[in-house]
């Protein structure tokens, strides 16, 4: 008799996660795993068919009202059989009374819409390249000089909840560059480029307008080697975000439906030109 187990994830487990979003083509950074569990470490699922690891999901929780979904993966032997399902109803059981966002593959958009989900926007991926040489700026500053406090407020107009233990993480995890830039010597915008499975991808990049955020995408695509893939996650609801990931010769690779299960956050899409990671939000 098979016994199919449902339990937590340790931070050696989601590794696992890792690597089988590698498998279905999302591209994981290099060093998600560490920035992923210190978000959150009750927050990442594992279903277990006679030990063996069959299905796994994420529910990352944000203060007290809001949490994001991600890494829902059932090895594709085992799809088809109700496995995922029993593991996505017992991670959302986890999550009652919050808000919950998730960006899903496109294709899976009506199966959301029947667990309560609603569509809020598309989010595009671009590829290009990286190894532009710029003249140095003297706004572009490392966020390493940068009081962190200072950031955290900055960044909190982005996201619908507190993550300041993820953003710490995030902007000083291995094989990554997080800049900002200065306007009248007070914070405009920032962005982090790290490495992923292929190449690199720019998430988040934040900027007060289009012409800051022109400035720091081509800081941090010079910051790779020429010819190496770069990504960048654009929210649809910010034209300004399109044209500039199209006016760098930049393609459509991938797409997904940002959803939510209660009200759509009320965010600054015309200062949103990347979004942070898939997985977290």
């Amino acid at each position: 008799m098979t016994e199919y187990l449902i339990k937590t994830m340790n931070r050696e487990e989601i590794d696992l996660a890792i690597a089988w979003a590698a498998l279905e083509g999302w591209n994981p950074g290099l060093h998600d795993a560490d920035c992923f569990y210190t978000a959150d470490p009750n927050g990442f699922w594992v279903g277990l068919l006679d030990n063996e690891p069959i299905s796994v999901l994420s529910t990352v929780k944000y203060g007290d009202d809001f949490a994001f979904l991600g890494f829902y993966i059932v090895k594709p032997e085992y799809r088809g059989q109700g496995y995922g399902f029993k593991l996505w109803n017992t991670a959302l059981e986890s999550l009652k009374g919050r808000n919950i966002g998730l960006d899903g593959v496109l294709a899976q958009q009506e199966n959301y819409e029947k667990s309560g989900f609603q569509f809020a926007h598309r989010n595009i991926r671009y590829e290009g390249k990286g190894g532009i040489e710029v003249p140095h700026q003297k706004e572009i500053i490392e966020l390493k000089d940068l009081t962190f406090d200072y950031l955290c407020v900055y960044n909190g107009a982005f996201f619908p909840s507190d993550r300041t233990s993820f953003l710490q993480c995030w902007i000083n995890q291995p094989e990554s560059f997080a800049l900002g830039i200065l306007e009248n010597s007070q914070l405009a915008g920032y962005g982090v480029i790290r490495a992923c499975q292929t190449g690199y991808k720019i998430g988040p990049l934040f900027a007060d307008n289009e012409t800051l955020a022109e400035s720091l995408f081509l800081a941090l695509q010079s910051k790779i080697k020429p010819d190496t893939p770069i990504f960048l996650d654009t929210p649809e609801v910010n034209p300004t975000a399109i044209k500039l990931a199209e006016r760098h010769g930049m393609k459509i690779v991938f797409e997904t439906a940002r959803m939510y299960t209660r009200n759509i956050p009320e965010l600054p899409f015309e200062r949103w030109f990347g979004v942070t990671t898939f997985e977290l939000g």
